[in-house]
């Protein structure tokens, strides 16, 4: 009898073992077919990386966990674009070693982890919110300004990669800053014309293209394609899978923008909008997104031709109303009520001179001048990244092309200020900017 029970029970821990396999044969099966992943994630994705958190080989390695290299595939030129105030070779500098003891700082993973919600800050950080106690601990020692501060307040005034618009110089330089330039201008690229300018010019440019019929012709006609001599072939033809011939295609997608805008499709797939699509994933769709959106826009696809509409490629629809057919947040929705928009819409009807209204492409996409005082060139930034989070990102590139600093750093941190869409002068002020003015008083004073 005893013999018999150890039998069954030998059958019983076999079936397990086998049901046990098979079932893992079956997720992994289900994983390998490119069926619905979300049952193998370990935790709720960031903001920054929800989107692609079904593209796990984005950032996983088989057998060798999430390596450097994944991030910097696709940060490495953003942090490049801010002068990074904390590279990696800071921390691998041996003079340094005797502050590091305790975290390997040079890893994207020492301070960014995913799947750990409940340890998430903003920003996507993981560490807690005073890890700047490990480098600098004396910090109250060595400027009397810190003392008594406490390290959860750092970030209060200091941004840990991008420190452009926060370091001691640069806000003694800029400080007693008017609230509002004398003459705010925003660069341009291109200069937006009105709708009867357009047509006037494009009724004496080249000829029709047969190929085009009705509104989509006229929306041709009163393009800057059609003023650039940009034809249909030059977008719809396109070089088929492993050759070099083209045939063509009805809806060309970004590769077709990018044989002329490859900067700013490159900004495109980096950013929010564009990023499931540079991991060859499905097209973002508003139902995707965290934010609030609106309900008709659910489903619609984002391609380049979302914001500039096939054919037209308005500028001016593309910087406001764009983002307004999608977007449902308060802080989008409050921007009608705003003196920015005000100026937009002075703009358009051609009442200022165009680049002193403000869109919402102004400040989120705005146009930077990324060339050299020989060679001047203005790009439109379409990646979000660049500008956003944190918001004092913006402060330079965008806020001081109208706005003095200390007025500028005030908005920013005015969190309820932001959500109305700066509706009004801010109600904070940054401390910072009065120890700046005690510094530099106590400096010429000596």
């Amino acid at each position: 009898m005893e013999f018999i029970k150890k039998m069954q029970g030998w059958k019983l821990w076999l079936i397990w073992l086998l049901l046990s396999l098979v079932a893992t044969y079956l997720l992994a099966m289900n994983a390998w077919q490119g069926a619905d992943k979300t049952m193998f994630l370990p935790g709720q994705t960031t903001v920054g990386h929800y989107q692609i958190e079904l593209k796990c080989d984005a950032c996983h390695t088989p057998f060798m966990g999430v390596k450097q290299d994944a991030c910097l595939e696709c940060h490495k030129a953003e942090l490049d674009l801010v002068n990074d105030s904390h590279p990696a070779k800071k921390f691998t500098n041996p003079g340094n070693a005797h502050l590091l003891e305790h975290m390997d700082a040079h890893q994207c993973l020492t301070c960014h982890k995913e799947h750990v919600p409940k340890q998430t800050h903003a920003m996507g950080v993981t560490v807690p919110t005073d890890y700047c106690f490990y480098c600098h601990e004396d910090i109250g020692k060595e400027r009397p300004t810190h003392e008594g501060l406490g390290f959860d307040t750092c970030l209060d005034c200091h941004n840990f990669h991008d420190n452009r618009a926060l370091y001691e110089d640069f806000l003694a330089k800029n400080l007693d800053q008017p609230k509002h330039a004398v003459k705010a201008e925003l660069p341009l690229k291109t200069l937006l014309r009105s709708y009867g300018e357009m047509q006037s010019q494009s009724q004496q440019n080249v000829a029709v293209e047969n190929q085009l019929k009705g509104q989509e012709h006229e929306n041709w006609m009163l393009s800057v394609h059609q003023q650039k001599g940009v034809s249909c072939n030059d977008c719809h033809m396109q070089p088929m899978e492993a050759s070099s011939v083209k045939q063509w295609t009805n809806s060309p997608d970004y590769n077709s923008c990018r044989s002329c805008h490859n900067a700013e499709v490159e900004g495109f797939l980096g950013g929010r909008h564009g990023m499931r699509l540079a991991q060859n994933l499905s097209p973002m769709t508003p139902q995707m997104a965290r934010l609030p959106m609106k309900a008709e826009s659910m489903h619609k696809e984002l391609s380049c031709n979302s914001c500039h509409t096939a054919h037209r490629y308005d500028v001016q629809y593309a910087a406001t109303d764009a983002c307004m057919s999608c977007h449902d947040d308060a802080h989008s929705n409050n921007f009608t009520q705003t003196t920015h928009y005000k100026l937009w819409e002075k703009e358009i009807a051609g009442d200022i001179p165009a680049g002193q209204g403000v869109s919402c492409a102004s400040c989120h996409l705005p146009r930077v001048n990324v060339g050299s005082k020989r060679n001047p060139e203005v790009r439109v930034m379409h990646n979000q990244n660049d500008y956003l989070r944190p918001n004092e990102k913006m402060a330079r590139p965008v806020c001081m092309k109208c706005h003095g600093l200390e007025f500028t750093l005030d908005a920013l941190v005015d969190s309820t200020l932001v959500e109305n869409n700066y509706d009004r002068p801010p109600s904070v002020h940054l401390e910072s900017m009065q120890w700046v003015k005690d510094r530099v008083e106590a400096r010429e004073s000596n």
